[in-house]
């Protein structure tokens, strides 16, 4: 591949200088477009310039948002990954946030019960047992392992406290055996509910009351955002390598 010209070295060398690292995935865009890769380097950058979180906090955010189920981005894991580590993660750290990572399938429940309930009582046939002994020992024990408690567990609970159960210890490892802070595994609960593949507002807001109680900061706060606002950009690190492809080969058709 022929060397980049000044102009696009300098958007290359900016990038690495902000980002810290440089991947193959950006070498076609910035040379089919700079002033597109120049722009996304500005805005992507700016959490790294002017931002409060450690690095490695930083790549656990992208490591959520490309590994949760809704995206299932696997280059931007390894890189994220690799990037993470280098900026001395522990493998067990990043396995902590890939655990959390998964928990997302639970919206399923969380999302559908509070309906299906509805729908049940509106055709007369809602069966909700009481809070019964067993039932308010494991609201207390999932109050003392995840240190919150939200009205939409309320029917799981009642209906279901052999699945809650199961929900709860399935969700309590990191917290019970984990090495992260508290307010940064309420960052990887915002990543995967504020990403642009999932967007689950109820989870997104219980985990910003969640990650303040812990004592995150607005600026650290908006800065999980501010970084999840990257994913866009795998629109084109997925289909600039399809187009250069199909380009080529329509060329050597007219040719």
């Amino acid at each position: 591949m022929a060397d980049l010209d000044a102009r696009r070295q300098a958007i290359k060398d900016a990038f690495i200088e902000n980002r810290g690292y440089w991947a193959e995935i950006w070498e076609q865009m910035l040379r089919l477009n700079p002033d597109y890769f120049e722009a996304y380097a500005e805005l992507s950058s700016v959490p790294w310039k002017h931002g409060v979180l450690a690095p490695k906090v930083k790549e656990f955010m992208y490591i959520a948002a490309d590994a949760s189920t809704t995206h299932l981005y696997n280059q931007g894991t390894r890189i994220h990954i690799q990037n993470a580590l280098r900026h001395g993660a522990t493998e067990e750290e990043i396995f902590e946030v890939l655990a959390m990572t998964s928990i997302l399938g639970m919206h399923s429940c969380t999302v559908g019960v509070p309906i299906l309930l509805e729908e049940l009582e509106a055709a007369g046939k809602l069966e909700m047992p009481e809070l019964d002994a067993r039932r308010r020992e494991i609201k207390e024990e999932f109050i003392r392992v995840r240190g919150y408690w939200h009205p939409f567990h309320d029917g799981l609970l009642s209906t279901s406290p052999e699945f809650f159960e199961a929900y709860l210890n399935f969700s309590g490892v990191p917290w019970r055996t984990g090495t992260l802070e508290p307010k940064v595994r309420e960052f990887v609960y915002i990543a995967i509910d504020a990403a642009t593949t999932h967007l689950y507002e109820p989870g997104l807001r219980l985990h910003f009351r969640n990650a303040i109680g812990h004592g995150a900061t607005q600026a650290e706060l908006l800065e999980v955002l501010q970084l999840l606002s990257a994913i866009g950009v795998h629109t084109m690190t997925e289909s600039v390598p399809i187009l250069v492809k199909e380009a080529a080969r329509a060329r050597e058709a007219a040719e």
